[in-house]
């Protein structure tokens, strides 16, 4: 197994990170930090949701500083990062940034702008590029607020043929996205060829408590029946009789989790409960659902979800033959200090697993991976 450890002789980022009180004094701690770019690279910013209002600022900042034009980014309630001192953090419900400049080749990459005015008309102005180049990967943002979200992801992951990575927007404070200009399009960041070598995991933050079931009816949202039995009953049984005693303990606990069709890794999309009718013994989800899809349900828990990511670092490690350049790591708003506790856990537990390596990222509103948004999970990519 090649040495994934960073090495003087292998080309890598450069990142920083900083905390403090305000937006100037913040960026000219990370691009102090950062030293000297290459003009032609990728750069990503990321900022808590304190520093919102001047993200414009910071770009325009980050741009004149560096003379680096191509940065892609977003907000997150939280941000991450591993600086190339070995410094790790997470900043999270403070003011803070995670900057990263990847060196890529000029033309193995395109940005897709975050300004209104359709996914199509924006993928028409590189669509010479995209002809030409046959990108395979989209590092994108997206807003959750936004309902053209899923059509664009469709048609990206679809008729682009991307693989998409990243997460949504989380924020008290608006929802805008970096990718060359700030804006609050739908869905937005960079294209990449394969020129860019690059390896990809997800980890779930839920574990399934029983079999999968089919549901026999439902109308939209609501599930009604489960195996030709009402959908409570069922979860019932799934939560055990303490839950089950006492239903108002289920929420943020218990979820339904629906397989994903083809998988051959056991992928689930998790999706919150919303409403349990007790009466008709309905369960409402966080998801449309029809008669004839599997479903099972999962809890959250921490043990297992540590015990996950651990297995899926050490299967991302299995597939490096070389140095790793940087990472980006998106991992849900549930899950950092929220479920791992203080201390960078996760962030630490990448370095541990992986070696140090500048790192960047942010706690999103639901996670990307291919063509589907998740919840709960955390999606790493590594960069080689």
């Amino acid at each position: 197994m090649t040495d994934t450890s960073r090495s003087a002789h292998a080309p890598v980022c450069r990142s920083a990170h900083a905390r403090g009180e305000h937006w100037a004094d913040i960026t000219r701690q990370c691009l102090a930090a950062l030293g000297k770019v290459e003009a032609g690279a990728l750069g990503f910013v990321y900022v808590t949701d304190h520093l919102a209002p001047h993200l414009p600022a910071i770009v325009d900042q980050l741009r004149l500083t560096t003379g680096l034009e191509n940065w892609i980014g977003t907000i997150g309630i939280g941000v991450l990062g591993e600086d190339n001192e070995g410094g790790i953090a997470e900043y999270y419900d403070e003011p803070a940034m995670s900057l990263m400049v990847l060196p890529v080749p000029a033309d193995s990459f395109r940005l897709l702008d975050p300004n209104p005015g359709g996914g199509s008309s924006r993928l028409r102005a590189i669509s010479d590029w995209m002809a030409a180049k046959k990108p395979s990967v989209g590092l994108v943002h997206g807003n959750p607020t936004n309902g053209h979200l899923p059509a664009l992801m469709r048609q990206l992951s679809g008729t682009a043929g991307l693989f998409l990575l990243g997460g949504f927007t989380s924020s008290r404070q608006g929802y805008l996205q970096v990718a060359g200009d700030t804006g609050e399009a739908a869905l937005s960041g960079a294209l990449l060829t394969d020129e860019v070598a690059l390896v990809t995991g997800l980890s779930q933050g839920c574990v399934p408590i029983g079999p999968q079931h089919i549901v026999t009816e439902a109308e939209d949202e609501i599930v009604k029946e489960i195996d030709g039995r009402p959908a409570l009953e069922v979860f019932r049984e799934e939560i055990g009789e303490v839950l089950a005693r006492d239903l108002n303990r289920v929420g943020g606990f218990i979820f339904a989790a629906l397989p994903v069709a083809g998988s051959d890794t056991g992928d689930y999309l998790v999706r919150n409960i919303t409403g349990i009718d007790t009466q008709r013994q309905w369960l409402a989800i966080g998801a449309e659902i029809a008669a004839g899809q599997p479903i099972l349900f999962a809890k959250r828990d921490k043990a297992s979800a540590k015990a996950d990511f651990g297995r899926m670092l050490k299967r991302l490690k299995s597939r490096i033959d070389r140095p790793i350049k940087g990472g980006l790591y998106v991992s849900c708003v549930a899950r950092g200090p929220n479920l791992f506790g203080q201390d960078a856990a996760e962030t630490r537990m990448i370095a541990e697993h992986l070696g140090e390596f500048p790192l960047t990222g942010f706690f999103a509103n639901g996670e990307i991976s291919h063509d589907r948004f998740y919840a709960y999970t955390g999606v790493l990519t590594l960069f080689l």
